[in-house]
C-alpha cells in the first residue's frame, strides 16, 4: 500500500515537471527586427514580419556582438549602442503578445556602423556618391594625361561608364534601403542640451562641464522614458585617424561620467559613436573656431509619443 502511494506521488511530480518544462519552453522567444524607438528602459522593434514588439531591458540583459568569422564567440557591449536604426536579434521571455523581457540582444558590427551613420546624418549613399565623384575626377585626369593613346582612353571610358552604371544601381538600392530605415525611426523631443568642450588633444572633462553634466542628468531623470544621446567631435588639427580616436575617447569619458558620477543607468544612454572631424560648428581656420569644434554634444531626448507632442 505504501509502495502504491509512493508511485502515485512520483507520477504526479513527473506530470508537474513536464507541464512546467512545457510552459517554460513556451515562454522563451526569439525575435529579430529594427530598433525604431528607444525610451530608457525599453526599445521598440519593427520585426521582420512587419509587426511591432516592445523589448524590456533590465540589469541582467546582455548586449553582445559576434566575434570572428563564425560568430560563435561574443563581445560584451554596453546597452548604449542600442540606437534607433540598429538591426538586432533578441532572446528572452514573453511577457505578453507584444512585450519581451530581453535576456540577450545581439547585433552585427556592420549594422551598428549603418545605424551610427543614420544617427549622424551620414548615409552610405552619400559616401558612395562622394567616392564616385572622386573616381570620376580621377578618370577625367587620366583621360587628359593619356590623350596620345586614344584607343586606350576609349576603352577606359567604356569601362568607366560601365562602372558608373553599376555604382548608380548600388546607390539607388542603398537609397531605397536607407530611406526605408529613416522612415521607420521615431521622432524625439529635445528636453536638454549641453556641449562639453576640450583642450587640444585632450579628452579630460573640465570641472565646469562636470557640473553642467550633473545638472543635465538631474533634470533628465524627471522625464518619463528619457534617453541621453552622446556624440564626440574633434577639430581638424592632426590626422583624421587620430581625430576619430580622440572623438571616441571624449564621448566615452562623458558616458562614463554620466554613469559613474551622475548615476544615470546605462540603459538610458545611447552613443552613435565618434564623429571625428565631421559636422564642425565653426571654422577650423581660427583657434576660437577649433575650440568650438573640440566638443561632445549631449542631448536629453524623449519620444514624442511619451512627451505628448
Amino acid at each position: 500500500m505504501r509502495s502504491k502511494g509512493l508511485s502515485i506521488v512520483v507520477g504526479i511530480l513527473a506530470v508537474c515537471f513536464v507541464l512546467l518544462t512545457s510552459v517554460q519552453a513556451q515562454d522563451k522567444v526569439k525575435v529579430k527586427g529594427l530598433i525604431t524607438t528607444r525610451t530608457g528602459e525599453t526599445i521598440v522593434l519593427k520585426t521582420t514580419d512587419g509587426n511591432t514588439m516592445t523589448v524590456v531591458l533590465n540589469d541582467d540583459t546582455k548586449v553582445q556582438q559576434p566575434k570572428g568569422l563564425i560568430g560563435i564567440r561574443k563581445k560584451e557591449m554596453s546597452a548604449a549602442v542600442l540606437i534607433p536604426g540598429l538591426k538586432v536579434s533578441v532572446d528572452g521571455t514573453s511577457q505578453d503578445a507584444t512585450h519581451i523581457l530581453a535576456k540577450s540582444i545581439t547585433f552585427d558590427k556592420g549594422d551598428l556602423q549603418t545605424a551610427e551613420m543614420i544617427q549622424a546624418g551620414l548615409t552610405p549613399t552619400e559616401q558612395k556618391v562622394a567616392t564616385n565623384q572622386q573616381n570620376i575626377a580621377t578618370n577625367q585626369e587620366n583621360i587628359k594625361a593619356n590623350q596620345k593613346d586614344i584607343a586606350t582612353n576609349q576603352q577606359n571610358i567604356s569601362a568607366n561608364q560601365q562602372a558608373t552604371a553599376a555604382n548608380k544601381a548600388a546607390i539607388d538600392a542603398n537609397a531605397v534601403a536607407t530611406s526605408k530605415r529613416f522612415s521607420e525611426l521615431s521622432e524625439y523631443d529635445t528636453k536638454g542640451t549641453l556641449d562639453v568642450h576640450f583642450a587640444t588633444g585632450s579628452a579630460k572633462i573640465s570641472a565646469e562641464d562636470q557640473a553642467g553634466l550633473k545638472k543635465l542628468a538631474a533634470d533628465a531623470v524627471k522625464q518619463t522614458g528619457y534617453i541621453i544621446q552622446v556624440k564626440g567631435f574633434a577639430d581638424s588639427s592632426g590626422n583624421a585617424a587620430m581625430n576619430q580616436k580622440l572623438s571616441m575617447e571624449r564621448a566615452q569619458n562623458v558616458i562614463a561620467f554620466l554613469i559613474q558620477d551622475c548615476n544615470v543607468p546605462v540603459r538610458h544612454v545611447i552613443a552613435p559613436g565618434a564623429m571625428g572631424e565631421a559636422a564642425p560648428v565653426a571654422t577650423n581656420e581660427t583657434s576660437a573656431g577649433r575650440a568650438e569644434n573640440r566638443r561632445v554634444e549631449v542631448k536629453v531626448l524623449v519620444n514624442k509619443g511619451l512627451s505628448g507632442s
